[in-house]
């Protein structure tokens, strides 16, 4: 078992507290409409994906998907894939299942909880094909540097439940934490960078374009896309 810091120890299965947040009239409806089909529960415990989805097929993970656009648009252009979200933001989630619904899109489900709760009690060993986390909180202040979701333990978790060969991929427009990110994962056991050592990925035709992205793109913002694979045994 990997040795986690303090914070990201496994613990008990909980209920917990949804980041609060206006939803639409929609959205609320969403949940009724659509939740229980789309949602998953921590208090089920670990999945059997073949269950979940009705057939076996790679399987996808994505952490923080905001308001949903661009994992909807992955499921829908690789329907040969099971893709699943986490996400605590109850506007996100209410719009994607919603869009998901009405586009009767088979291949995603969605866990409105803590991500290494997630991770730690729902997810099996050696079982994703791809990991992904987009443009995460960069808290840049120094002093809040203890927040970010990157750092060793968080990797060494992911790098568990990744197929040998797996891909972890995470992309940020923040430059500083995009080194972060680098150095993290080049100080982290059982992963090879896809472009080379200490080199940044070009972003992979699977990742779309957002509109927040796009807008930064001409106004010259820079975004740092970062992938490792795990190394074969």
């Amino acid at each position: 078992m990997v040795d986690l810091r303090p914070e990201y120890k496994k613990k008990d299965i909980r209920s917990f507290v949804i980041r609060k947040g206006r939803m639409t009239e929609g959205q609320k409806k969403a949940f009724d409409l659509w939740w229980p089909h789309y949602g998953l529960s921590l208090f089920d415990g670990e999945i059997n994906p073949l269950e979940v989805f009705g057939r076996d097929a790679p399987l996808v993970l994505e952490v923080g998907f905001g308001m949903g656009d661009s994992l909807l648009a992955m499921a829908k252009a690789e329907p040969d894939k099971d893709f699943i979200g986490i996400e605590v933001h109850s506007p996100g989630v209410g719009r994607l299942i919603s869009q998901a619904g009405t586009s009767d899109v088979k291949n995603l489900r969605v866990y409105m909880a803590d991500a290494v709760d997630v991770l730690s009690d729902c997810v099996a060993s050696e079982s994703l094909e791809r990991f992904q986390l987009f443009f995460p909180d960069p808290w840049h202040k120094k002093k809040h540097h203890k927040r970010r979701i990157v750092q060793n333990a968080f990797v060494a978790l992911v790098r568990q439940k990744l197929l040998d060969g797996g891909v972890l991929h995470m992309a940020t427009d923040w430059e500083a934490y995009a080194d972060h990110m680098m150095e993290v994962m080049h100080l982290s056991q059982g992963y090879e960078n896809a472009a080379s050592e200490y080199h940044f990925a070009e972003a992979p035709s699977y990742r779309p374009l957002t509109k927040f992205e796009a807008r930064g793109k001409r106004l010259g913002h820079g975004v740092w896309d970062i992938i490792f694979s795990k190394k074969y045994k």
